[in-house]
């Protein structure tokens, strides 16, 4: 059979493209040299500057948060799926019994509606959490890994039956 008729198992992480950080970064490079370098006026020189950090920020923060999202092994459970979300301060790890609802929901976006995956889980000390995940975090339209997380079992049946949408 050849290579491109296999059935390839979908990506078990998504995450901002590495691409897109580096993109940043080399952008923040060329916003603080043109802010050094081309003899702008003041305010001129403190909004590049501006604009450069925030796209070290930004940066720093898709490169730190990688995986942002992934279905890892349950440890703790009876041996099936977990959902995995890295955030700045850690990575935490949702088992099926700590998911309220997963769905899609389509935000108005520049006249056009964007598909959003919103996860609703419990830390374990009671906390809900709204996770809300785009095609930014993603690296991928997010309906792709909602069907993923269903096919993993870790959408609740009642989200399942109402399907992507």
């Amino acid at each position: 059979m050849p290579e491109d008729e296999v059935d390839h198992e979908p990506p078990l992480e998504w995450s901002t493209p590495l691409g897109a950080v580096v993109a940043l970064a080399a952008g923040g490079i060329a916003m603080l040299l043109a802010a050094l370098l081309l003899g702008l006026d003041a305010p001129g020189q403190f909004l590049a500057v501006l604009a450069a950090v925030g796209m070290f920020v930004l940066a720093g923060l898709g490169a730190r948060q990688r995986p942002k999202l992934a279905i890892v092994r349950d440890a703790g459970g009876a041996g099936g799926s977990a959902v995995a979300v890295t955030r700045l301060t850690g990575r935490r790890t949702y088992r099926p019994d700590d998911i309220a609802r997963i769905r899609i929901v389509r935000y108005p976006r520049l006249g056009r509606r964007v598909p959003m995956l919103e996860i609703d889980a419990v830390d374990p000390d009671g906390t809900e959490r709204l996770l809300i995940f785009g095609r930014w975090d993603l690296g991928v339209d997010p309906v792709v890994v909602f069907d993923a997380l269903s096919v993993h079992r870790l959408v609740p049946p009642e989200d399942r039956a109402a399907g992507s949408d």
